[in-house]
């Protein structure tokens, strides 16, 4: 294999002998195969040519070029437009143009009426045997010309697949299904109903390795995405099934660790993804690295269709909101912001692809319609909980000719006697909440350690922040923070990391001590 070395402008003839053409024809070869070989071929055209060196469209564009000996930005000579026109007129496959001492070769690349043609630009003639070298790299150019453009079309495709997925599950966890079912009908597969979401955590580099493996191992008919916060995070939405199937386990292998989800409905995507997230907390040292999240189960299904009616008037404000300015978001892109901010914090600016001072204007907007103070926890709690109420079915009317049920009447009047607002989040919760809220504290004050539920307690009345909780206590901020860590192995749920459990664990720290009071 020869050396890829420059030589001086004349350096090859026409009649030189065939062992010296064959070796440049595999120095070309070698260049055109490297990492960017539409450049690093020109390059070397011009560098042996001594001249201007380029690849140009049918039109006499530029597409690539290289500067002979000296280098610099040179301009494009005014040849080499004039030497395609003239190529592109007399219908010739090569052309030649001499003015005042300044001689252009063209030959053309490829075929067809969208030819690109090579052009080598300088003053005389240039050394002997440019014509030769010439015809000899300009297929070799223009074919390294069509792979570059395929894979920046391949390129551009993926981008364009991987956002509108991204597009389908923004709109799942804001709960608009009709546009999602739009999108995703288009790119396939269909979206499962009722589902389980998967958290796959790898190594970032082989995301896109790992998601074909899951691809393969739910045969095709998941929604796979990549999550747009967590780097070495997929999001899986898949058939709901009673159980994973055996392939899942060792799906993106050993060095992934996976969270999932109980069955939840189409509609219930973003506590899906919750649980899934909280899962994946407990499967990082899990045998066998994969959880299923049904320890504790969810508030939201025991307040009922008063939850859900009680979750919609308080969001109303925020759902009904239109905007005096027609570029400033509406009611359901303000709920879409809130619930980004909720599960992500900081972090949502990468979710929703805005800038951090239009998120922080977008929550004050929120916060102004609620009557929330979104600052503290209480109000983000109340703002969270209400947010996964409100895909609660609330139809409490029977169908048209019968007579309305016992069950269905009480139903009702529950619903009619909630309170609007804030206020009404109390009425709420009755038995079944007290008991959702002991079994979630119940791994700290039953078997955690004597310091772990006063370290939440702290953490949590100090809004879930670590330095003002650790000063409370007499401690470091990495002492709570590791003392907050053992505490997710206990309750398997994730706390410093987004989506924390820090909702859930104030509602239910809430609900326990108005059971006391």
């Amino acid at each position: 294999m020869p050396e890829l070395t420059d030589h001086p402008a004349g350096d090859f003839t026409d009649s030189g002998p065939a062992a010296g053409r064959a070796e440049q024809l595999l120095a070309m070869h070698r260049l055109a195969l490297g990492a960017d070989g539409t450049a690093a071929l020109l390059g070397w055209l011009a560098r042996r040519g001594g001249r201007w060196t380029g690849l140009l469209d049918a039109h006499g564009a530029v597409l690539h070029a290289a500067a002979g000996p000296g280098g610099g930005a040179r301009p494009v000579p005014p040849l080499a437009a004039e030497g395609v026109a003239l190529m592109r007129s007399q219908g010739t496959d090569a052309a030649r143009i001499d003015r005042d001492g300044v001689t252009g070769w063209f030959v053309a690349a490829d075929s067809g009426e969208a030819r690109s043609v090579l052009a080598a630009v300088g003053p005389g003639e240039g050394p002997p045997g440019l014509p030769r070298l010439l015809a000899d790299a300009a297929r070799l150019a223009g074919l390294c010309r069509q792979v570059e453009e395929a894979a920046r079309q391949r390129r551009r495709s993926a981008v364009a697949d991987a956002r509108s997925r991204e597009a389908v599950l923004h709109l799942l966890m804001i709960g608009e299904l009709p546009p999602a079912h739009r999108i995703a009908g288009a790119l396939g597969p269909v979206l499962p109903d009722p589902v389980r979401v998967r958290v796959v955590e790898g190594p970032a580099a082989r995301r896109a390795e790992i998601a074909a493996a899951w691809d393969r191992a739910t045969g095709d008919r998941s929604w796979i995405v990549p999550c747009p916060v967590n780097a070495g995070h997929l999001i899986v939405i898949s058939p709901a099934v009673p159980t994973p199937a055996a392939g899942d386990r060792d799906a993106g292998g050993a060095d992934c660790a996976v969270g999932m989800s109980a069955v939840v409905p189409l509609r219930g995507t973003a506590l899906g993804y919750e649980q899934a997230f909280h899962a994946l907390a407990a499967a990082r040292s899990a045998p066998g690295r994969q959880v299923v999240f049904d320890r504790y189960g969810d508030l939201a299904p025991l307040l009922g269709p008063a939850g859900a009616v009680w979750a919609r008037r308080l969001l109303r404000p925020v759902a009904e909101y239109a905007p005096v300015r027609r570029a400033d978001p509406a009611g359901p892109e303000l709920l879409g912001t809130l619930m980004s901010w909720l599960h992500f914090g900081p972090a949502a600016v990468r979710h929703l692809k805005v800038h951090r001072n239009t998120l922080a204007a977008r929550i004050r907007r929120v916060e102004e319609l609620l009557g929330l103070d979104l600052e503290r926890l209480p109000g983000q709690a109340t703002a969270a909980l209400a947010l996964r109420l409100r895909g609660i079915p609330t139809e409490t009317e029977p169908p048209a000719g019968e007579q309305p049920t016992a069950t269905a009447t009480a139903t009702a009047t529950a619903v009619t006697a909630v309170t609007d607002g804030p206020a009404g989040l109390e009425e709420l919760f009755g038995t079944a909440a007290e008991h959702w809220a002991q079994a979630l504290w119940r791994p700290l004050t039953a078997a955690g350690p004597p310091a772990a539920a006063d370290s939440v307690r702290a953490w949590l009345a100090h809004d879930a922040r670590v330095a003002p909780a650790a000063a409370a206590l007499g401690i470091s901020a990495p002492a709570l923070r590791k003392r907050l860590v053992r505490v997710e192995g206990l309750l398997q749920r994730s706390l410093l990391e987004p989506p924390s459990a820090k909702y859930d664990l104030w509602l239910a720290g809430h609900i326990t001590g108005r059971a006391a009071r």
